[in-house]
């Protein structure tokens, strides 16, 4: 079966409550380099990323895999899927944009410092976790998983998440997504704001043959707010895929 491979988002890896939805086909759960205990790269960049990825299947023998990205993990499952289309069996682009929301360099400036402004006035990762991802979470999400989900961000490294925060600001594949060779699937949260269903809309009717599954009352982490919503729409689409 053709291995599948997650990528999460800033805030660092929650996908426990997916993988047994993905079974039997192999699963990898790879982290942005400097996450999770790996070495933070020479550089933070999406075609650094890109490369690194292309090197760890090439080191473990695959030849092709299903993405399935989160948030900048999207964003890096969309830049890998345009560098490298022969590796990428099926796409789940899931609560991602296409492309940094603000074209004004102003706009990244203040986002940067909105988001690092915590870091900077000395909170460390543990504290902006619960400050941040606790709110994003809609009311009645199992306890279990919101402790999942700010344990994820809270063991991020300070330098890893700074890094990716910044790398956020620089990503732009809006005019590219024409050129999407893979079968995709979009997963939006119908109240995500940080990847509104309107935005992903759009990005559906840019991709050929893409299509689009809203799940109702999520936000940003609709995969720990509606797990089996999101574990059927994603297990579905990637079992309907042809193998080979």
């Amino acid at each position: 079966m053709t291995p599948i491979l997650l990528l999460h988002g800033i805030g660092g890896a929650s996908w426990a409550p997916v993988l047994p939805a993905l079974a039997p086909a192999p699963v990898i759960d790879w982290p942005l380099p400097g996450f999770a205990g790996t070495p933070m790269p020479a550089e933070t960049s999406f075609a650094a990323w890109a490369d690194l990825l292309r090197l760890h299947l090439d080191a473990e023998g695959l030849s092709r895999v299903d993405l399935v990205g989160h948030s900048i993990g999207g964003m890096l499952a969309l830049d890998f899927a345009l560098r490298f289309p022969g590796r990428v069996r099926g796409l789940v682009l899931y609560a991602t944009t296409p492309a940094f929301g603000g074209r004004d360099p102003a706009f990244a400036k203040a986002f940067l410092a909105e988001r690092l402004a915590p870091l900077e006035t000395g909170q460390n990762m543990p504290a902006l976790a619960e400050s941040s991802i606790r709110p994003m979470l809609r009311p009645g999400t199992p306890a279990a998983l919101v402790d999942l989900a700010v344990a994820a961000m809270a063991s991020a490294p300070e330098a890893a998440y700074r890094a990716a925060v910044r790398c956020l600001t620089t990503f732009n594949r809006r005019d590219d997504l024409g050129r999407l060779a893979a079968p995709t699937l979009l997963v939006a949260g119908e109240a995500d704001a940080l990847a509104p269903p309107r935005t992903m809309e759009r990005m559906r009717d840019a991709i050929p043959g893409a299509r689009l599954a809203v799940l109702p009352g999520c936000g940003h982490l609709a995969h720990l707010e509606d797990t089996t919503g999101f574990n059927a729409a994603v297990a579905g689409f990637l079992r309907g895929l042809p193998e080979g």
